[in-house]
């Protein structure tokens, strides 16, 4: 397990008692949180939950810049959901959903900057265990939802470099500059990845 430690994850080293909680609490305290996200229905409810997520965030210690890391990739998905649904269900309706989706998101957010990756997947591996029942090894799936959590970030951060190089060429308004090498990025991120995972003898 130690072989792919520091391979995925966006991990912030710290001391807070996030860090230090069991990696299994967290889940399951993620877990019963998304519930009661989703049971909260006035937005009051849930600004006053934004408020326990922003003051779990800086108990964490991880900083600004890693908090916002964790929402910016669904930041334009979160307008579009807010427009759409403020059509079919008001203001009221909008802010819930708009909140809720934030909420889960940075809530996971919070227990992937304070977890590092080999423990997650001891975690996700135990956890996983019965799947070998089926034929599926339990190691390979945790470490497949360890790299799609990772690639998140990831795939956002290259878009706003993308973003960033189209805006200083005056190109921002092409699809096909901002698709193209975007694809390119992310295919490049992706052939590092498996010479990473091959090198670990994890390519099979």
């Amino acid at each position: 397990m130690n072989g792919v430690n520091g391979l995925t994850g966006a991990y912030v080293p710290g001391g807070s008692f996030l860090h230090r909680m069991p990696a299994g609490a967290k889940l399951l305290g993620l877990a019963l949180s998304c519930t009661a996200l989703v049971l909260l229905r006035p937005p009051l409810a849930l600004a006053g939950a934004a408020l326990v997520v922003a003051l779990l965030y800086a108990l964490s210690g991880v900083g600004a810049v890693a908090a916002w890391a964790q929402i910016r990739p669904v930041r334009w998905f979160a307008v579009v959901l807010f427009a759409m649904q403020y059509l079919l269900d008001g203001w009221a309706g909008a802010l819930s959903s708009v909140l809720r989706v934030l909420l889960a998101v940075a809530l996971a957010g919070l227990v992937t900057l304070t977890t590092r990756t080999a423990v997650m997947m001891d975690v996700l591996e135990r956890l996983l265990a019965p799947v070998r029942f089926v034929g599926v090894d339990p190691f390979r799936l945790s470490l497949l939802l360890s790299l799609t959590l990772r690639s998140v970030p990831v795939v956002a951060g290259l878009a706003a470099r993308v973003r960033e190089a189209q805006r200083a060429r005056g190109t921002e308004w092409s699809v096909r500059a901002f698709a193209v090498p975007l694809v390119v990025s992310a295919l490049r991120h992706a052939d590092t990845l498996g010479e990473a995972l091959s090198a670990r003898g994890l390519d099979d």
